[in-house]
């Protein structure tokens, strides 16, 4: 069975009383559809009028930040030679912009290029007046794709931060605490050096909550957390981290912009689309095939494997007991779980969760189930994520594969790949977290 692969080109109207894998494809191609930038931002941009004389400087970071630039151009009623701006997305995302720089870097682990864009970023924001206004347009991923250390720290350091945050367990709200504390452009700074001009920061939410300071790590809002918080998450998860960065930590050195800084009163956030938004594109698709949804949370977080065998027990209880709902349904959840890496095998948390799904089944005949990251990349890889079918620890036994062995190796795609159920769908452009459904049917 070949990679299932969702056709981007149909994302915007996915219909049809499919059941099986093609309804899952179809709620997790609508949950994408409805956080596509085209859609997201043209309501939000600006007024020409509350402009007058002003530049409009466009700036910006994340997997969605050169779709939402595009969006931008396309929209932009005003003066367009008083349009200007530079933005950084994950390579592979970038879309071409006339007035607007798109520079792509690397993501999870940042690179030179995030460090000189993120330099540039500054540049671009310096020197403006009370007249100009600066659009800010953030995503997930622009932690990663903004690094620039604080004096006393290298991208080396922040490289290393960030491997350790990746393998540690914690939350994307408690690694990005500690970015903030380590980071020359995040925690509020971004937002101080455009002082004072007006900033309107457009937010595409990858986070549990929607907290614009875990969004990006919040290069653009005050923040209220210390480096005390960052160091007592350093700590708890027995982060090993380079000795000058535990320095800037202790000293207080790093201590971000907070939310009364006078800098900031000119400053303003929009969030325009958020996990739940995509829960409910997917919702209304399962109601139009006639499959009641329930969409169980949007900030479920938690070690991966243990989020997956909750989720599982739920759908088995439906299907054996037809509580707490009856089938033919849906379960839909959303968030951000983590990873404590214990194997070197080729994974993500989608597929982590998806693989414990898979063995708490136990083949179960009704129930089947998908889980992908909205932006296309499980983890590391180029894969959204995969879909578990009644038969998929049947068909891996039959490969001489142990799902118990994978799932402790950390193997996620190594397996469903294997199986050939992995879910391609190349650059979605846009982030707004992980997408889980559980479909549980009654034929």
């Amino acid at each position: 069975m070949a990679d299932t692969a969702v056709n981007l080109s149909d994302l915007s109207n996915p219909s049809g009383p499919s059941r099986g894998n093609d309804l899952l494809l179809q709620m997790f191609a609508a949950a994408v559809a409805s956080a596509q930038p085209s859609l997201c931002i043209p309501a939000h941009l600006p007024k020409p009028a509350e402009l007058g004389q002003g530049r409009l400087v466009v700036i910006g970071a994340g997997k969605a930040s050169a779709a939402m630039a595009r969006a931008v151009e396309d929209h932009w009623t005003g003066d367009k030679s008083m349009l200007t701006g530079l933005v950084v997305t994950r390579y592979g995302y970038g879309v071409a912009c006339e007035r607007i720089d798109i520079v792509e870097a690397s993501h999870p682990v940042p690179d030179a290029a995030g460090l000189a864009a993120a330099q540039q970023l500054l540049e671009r924001v310096r020197g403006l007046g009370p007249d100009d206004c600066v659009l800010c347009l953030i995503s997930g991923g622009g932690s990663s794709l903004l690094p620039l250390p604080l004096p006393g720290l290298t991208l080396e350091h922040e490289q290393a931060v960030s491997r350790a945050l990746l393998t540690s367990g914690a939350t994307i709200s408690e690694m990005n605490c500690i970015r903030r504390h380590i980071s020359g452009i995040k925690g509020g700074r971004l937002a101080a050096a455009c002082h004072p001009a007006r900033v309107l920061t457009l937010l595409i939410s990858d986070v549990p909550g929607d907290d614009p300071i875990d969004i990006a790590s919040g290069p653009t809002v005050g923040d209220p957390t210390t480096c005390a918080d960052a160091l007592a998450i350093v700590q708890r998860y027995r982060m090993v981290l380079p000795a000058e960065v535990m320095q800037v930590l202790t000293s207080g050195d790093g201590e971000s912009v907070k939310p009364a800084d006078p800098r900031l009163e000119r400053s303003a956030t929009r969030m325009i689309a958020t996990p739940q938004m995509a829960l409910e594109a997917a919702a209304a698709v399962a109601r139009g095939a006639g499959i009641t949804p329930y969409i169980l949370g949007d900030a479920i977080e938690g070690e991966a494997r243990d989020v997956g065998k909750v989720l599982a027990g739920i759908a088995l209880q439906v299907a054996r007991h037809g509580q707490p709902v009856r089938a033919p349904c849906v379960l839909l959840s959303g968030g951000e779980t983590t990873v404590t890496v214990r194997g070197n095998g080729r994974g993500g948390r989608n597929v982590e969760t998806l693989l414990s799904i898979a063995i708490t089944l136990d083949g179960h005949p009704h129930i089947r189930a998908l889980a992908g990251d909205t932006d296309g990349v499980d983890g590391q890889e180029e894969i959204a994520g995969a879909i578990v079918t009644p038969d998929s620890l049947a068909r891996a036994w039959a490969l001489g594969m142990s799902p118990l062995e994978r799932l402790d190796n950390n193997d996620g795609h190594g397996f469903f790949g294997a199986l050939g159920d992995s879910v391609v769908t190349g650059p979605t452009l846009t982030n707004v977290n992980d997408f889980r459904a559980i479909l549980i049917d009654t034929h």
